[in-house]
């Protein structure tokens, strides 16, 4: 087992991801990279206005010759302004679908991120962004002003041209009015260095293809933050003015939400702003446009005509004519799924590791793993705002989470939840991720049951109930709810749960659809949860360490404060608050030696304070790809900041024949 778990520690090993720089050639910087493999995509070539020869899927010459749809120079960009993807074995072939698994619309984003296409995205380093649907860009001098390039002649999936007016639209009548349910996002303000005052940007149309976003101080990292908090900063403007109240009236949304099948206008406009590559009425920039209703049985995504990028052969992507997402009722079908060939591209944790690859041959499929920048696989978050107030002040009592940290056993936990791949530590930063710290791994990571039980009673919970639970000092009922959307991870829950109560502390663990968590979270009504913390570096991606936002449960409605500017939630205290004023301070830096000392001291606190609990180390992120399924990198990093299984680029997948 020793052996099995140093293989995968190596497996783990991430590059360092150095903070972000801007671009300031004088030129805009168009991604164009050329590769050398060469192949055959069958179809027939079609001249383009640039004069380069492209070649588009079978299935759109026939809807090109039966008049269904327009020839393919007329659907693509101007052809020194179209994307050129690198592929990463060699050029494709078109045809065939990419079969998943999901669990329906509650899981937006297991088809969100693979078919996301933003403004810009970070590179397959993960050290600085790169244009995509932006052609280019320029900064000035002090990072005041960003000169944002579109490609010309693009196109929405429905034919509608794509231009500024597009982001224009989105700014003013979405982004900065809350149409769909977001606040303005923190990349769009700039920070005084000297009064921390916050200045919000001002976006201005140049013309067709051109924009400008000014910050009243220095935005050092404005793209990054743009390719993380609002990646597609941009919407249809031709669809969304035959829905949005400001265009059409309170009553004719009313009555378009009713035809759509909600009740609620404020929900429809969330759904149809924010996740709206689920539906396929709404015009999208990404390589495959829905087809079916995704609350279907199978949801159907189909190839875009008017996407954008090729290969360096000219082969219109995406490769691949469909997306098939299967609906599954239970977590073991995506596993029977995988091993029957039922599909073709999976991804998996690593409790599935072993059976994965005892069955790769038989299976004709092959096992992927990507690294991952998380802190543990196996850990428990203590939501520091919890409602009640007993819990609340248990939780952000230090002691107790050094009590149940040292009281649970982590060999027993690594050797049974992760197959004695992962390492018996804290939850931490990885050595080699940015925010590393020495030591930090061995925090409260021995275990010692008499010590847990000691720091139990010095806090007080020294009665017990007739099940000799421990109550708190009132006597009032001590329950640990922990709160989960599947039941993927009861091994550890089991285990976590017989530790927990070996200490006295009666634990219950409650499952409920995604869509309830969803709703459960943002009500601040999960008290703990197994959500992993994964951060690639915190000055690119602060949210699950700084409460700027609700999104993770740790630090619950800290996180409302801060969105809502002081007018709801939980006023952040201490430590906490502290990291608000660091990340501040980083919003305010003109300097990336200066982001990255401050970013180092929020990791400190985050050491100091261990708000979450992790009791076995980081495992990779698994794909189980059928053998003729092909391009798929083996070295990226599996991380949200990166879009997850995004950061493959999708589009350049093909099914070999």
């Amino acid at each position: 087992m020793k052996k099995t778990r140093l293989l995968m520690v190596a497996l783990l090993i991430v590059s360092v991801i150095a903070a972000g720089c801007s671009n300031n050639n004088a030129e805009p910087t168009v991604v164009k990279t050329p590769v050398e493999t060469k192949a055959v995509a069958t179809d027939t070539p079609v001249e383009t206005a640039g004069g380069t020869v492209s070649k588009e899927a079978p299935m759109l010459a026939t809807l090109v010759s039966e008049g269904k749809l327009p020839p393919l120079q007329d659907r693509m960009p101007a052809a020194s302004d179209i994307m050129i993807e690198e592929v990463v074995e060699e050029i494709g072939q078109f045809g065939g679908e990419w079969k998943m698994p999901w669990t329906g619309p509650g899981d937006k984003w297991g088809v969100g991120m693979a078919t996301e296409e933003a403004l810009f995205r970070f590179n397959k380093e993960g050290n600085k962004v790169e244009p995509n649907v932006a052609k280019g860009f320029e900064v000035n001098a002090d990072s005041t002003v960003f000169t944002i390039h579109l490609r010309e002649g693009m196109k929405w999936s429905d034919g509608v041209p794509f231009t500024a007016d597009d982001v224009l639209f989105y700014w003013e009548h979405m982004l900065t009015k809350e149409t769909f349910g977001k606040k303005i996002y923190d990349a769009y303000y700039s920070v005084d260095p000297v009064t921390g005052d916050k200045a919000l940007a001002e976006v201005k149309k140049v013309d067709d293809y051109t924009f400008t976003v000014t910050h009243k101080y220095p935005s050092v990292q404005f793209l990054e933050r743009v390719a993380i908090d609002n990646k597609w900063f941009f919407a249809p403007a031709h669809f969304q003015k035959t829905i949005l109240p400001e265009f059409v009236g309170d009553a004719k949304t009313l009555e378009i939400t009713k035809e759509w099948g909600y009740e609620d206008p404020k929900a429809f406009l969330v759904e149809t702003g924010y996740y709206f590559w689920l539906y396929s009425k709404i015009p999208t920039l990404r390589a495959w446009v829905a087809k079916t209703d995704p609350n279907s049985d199978q949801f159907v995504m189909e190839r875009n005509p008017y996407y954008w990028k090729t290969d360096a052969e000219g082969n219109q992507l995406p490769y691949m004519d469909r997306i098939v997402a299967t609906k599954i009722q239970d977590p073991s079908q995506k596993v029977l799924g995988t091993l029957a060939g039922d599909y073709n591209l999976v991804t998996f944790t690593s409790t599935d590791f072993t059976v994965l690859k005892e069955n790769e041959a038989k299976g004709n499929f092959r096992v992927i793993p990507w690294t991952q920048p998380a802190w543990s696989s196996a850990g428990i978050q203590f939501n520091q705002t919890t409602p009640d107030p007993n819990l609340r002040k248990l939780f952000q009592d230090i002691r107790f989470r050094e009590a149940v940290s040292i009281g649970v056993d982590r060999n027993e936990i690594t050797e049974i939840v992760t197959n004695g791949i992962a390492e018996p530590i804290q939850a931490s930063v990885p050595e080699g991720v940015i925010g590393y710290q020495e030591g930090w791994a061995q925090k409260w990571a021995e275990f010692d049951p008499t010590r847990a039980n000691e720091l139990l009673d010095e806090i007080g919970l020294t009665k017990r109930d007739k099940d000799n639970f421990r109550t708190f000092a009132d006597g009032k009922n001590l329950t640990l709810t922990i709160v989960e959307q599947s039941t993927d991870n009861a091994a550890f829950l089991e285990l976590l749960t017989k530790y927990y109560e070996d200490l006295g502390l009666r634990t219950v663990v409650k499952v409920v659809e995604p869509g309830a968590n969803f709703d459960m979270k943002y009500a601040n009504e999960i008290p703990m949860h197994t959500e992993n913390i994964s951060v690639a570096n915190v000055a690119f991606r602060p949210d699950a360490l700084v409460p700027l936002r609700i999104i993770t449960p740790w630090f619950g409605h800290y996180g409302l404060f801060t969105q809502s500017g002081g007018a709801e939630g939980v006023k952040p205290e201490g430590d906490v608050a502290a990291i608000l004023d660091l990340w501040n301070q980083i919003k305010a830096s003109k300097d990336a030696s200066e982001i990255d000392r401050l970013s180092n001291e929020i990791y400190k606190l985050h050491m100091k304070n261990q708000w979450v609990i992790g009791y076995a180390g980081p495992t990779p992120m698994l794909l189980a790809a059928s053998n003729s399924m092909r391009n798929i990198p083996t070295d990226r990093v599996w991380a949200d900041e990166y879009r997850t299984i995004g950061n493959g680029h999708p589009a350049q997948f093909f099914i070999k024949q």
